[in-house]
C-alpha cells in the first residue's frame, strides 16, 4: 500500500511539474512577442488574435488548476476551495475548447491536423460538460471519472510539445505535426481510460477475467 501511494505521489508530482512548466511556456504568448510564436503559424496567429489568445487563456487556466483538483487532502479539508477551483477550471475548458475548435480550422499542415485538433476540442468540451453534470447530480464517482478523462485531454498541451520534435524528425515537419495532432490526445485518453478501469493495477486484468468468468457461469 505504501509503495502504491509513493508511486501515485511521484506520478502526480511529474504531471504537475510538466503542466506548470508548459503553462509558463504558453504564457509567453501574452506578451504578443512574435519571436515566441510557432513560426509556421505566425500569419495565422496575427490574423486571428482573439481566437489564439482566448485558447491560450483557457488552456493556461485549466492546465494550471487541473492537477490540484486531484488532491484528496484539498478536496476533503478545503471543499470550498476545491469547488471554486473546479468552476474556474471548467471556465478554462469552455474558453479553451471553444476557441480551440475555431482555431482548428487553421491548423498547420492541413485537413488531417485540423480534424485531429477539432476532435480534441469537441471531446474536451463534451467531457467537461459531463464532469459538470455529474457533480450537479451529486454523483461524485462518475464526476471523478469524467474529470480524469477531461484532464487527460487538457494534458494534450504537454504531450503535443513532448511529441512534436521526435515525430517531426521521423516524418518531417508537416507530417509529424499531423501525427501529433492526433497522438497528443488519443494516447492520453487511452491511459486515462486504463486508470479508470484498473488496467494498470497489479492483477487488475486477471481479476476482471475471473469476474467475467464467474458471471458467465452464474448466468448459465
Amino acid at each position: 500500500m505504501k509503495t502504491n501511494q509513493i508511486s501515485k505521489n511521484i506520478g502526480w508530482g511529474v504531471m504537475t511539474f510538466l503542466a506548470l512548466g508548459i503553462t509558463l511556456v504558453a504564457s509567453r504568448y501574452f506578451t504578443w512577442d512574435t519571436e515566441v510564436f510557432f513560426p509556421a503559424q505566425l500569419n495565422v496567429y496575427l490574423a486571428h488574435r482573439v481566437g489564439i489568445i482566448t485558447h491560450i487563456v483557457g488552456g493556461v487556466l485549466a492546465l494550471s488548476l487541473g492537477p490540484f483538483q486531484f488532491l484528496s487532502k484539498l478536496r476533503n479539508k478545503y471543499p470550498i476551495i476545491h469547488r471554486w477551483m473546479g468552476r474556474l477550471y471548467l471556465v478554462g475548458i469552455l474558453l479553451g475548447g471553444t476557441a480551440g475548435l475555431y482555431m482548428s480550422m487553421f491548423a498547420y499542415s492541413g485537413i488531417v491536423a485540423s480534424v485531429g485538433f477539432a476532435s480534441l476540442a469537441i471531446l474536451w468540451l463534451a467531457t467537461g460538460v459531463m464532469a459538470y453534470r455529474t457533480i450537479r447530480a451529486r454523483d461524485t464517482e462518475a464526476h471523478r471519472r469524467w474529470m480524469i478523462r477531461n484532464f487527460a485531454l487538457t494534458f494534450a498541451a504537454v504531450t503535443l510539445r513532448l511529441e512534436m520534435a521526435p515525430l517531426s524528425m521521423l516524418f518531417g515537419e508537416e507530417t509529424g505535426y499531423a501525427f501529433t495532432a492526433w497522438t497528443c490526445w488519443t494516447i492520453n485518453l487511452l491511459v486515462a481510460e486504463g486508470m479508470i478501469r484498473g488496467w494498470f493495477r497489479r492483477g487488475g486484468a486477471r481479476a476482471k477475467v475471473q469476474k467475467a468468468s464467474r458471471l458467465s457461469i452464474s448466468n448459465s
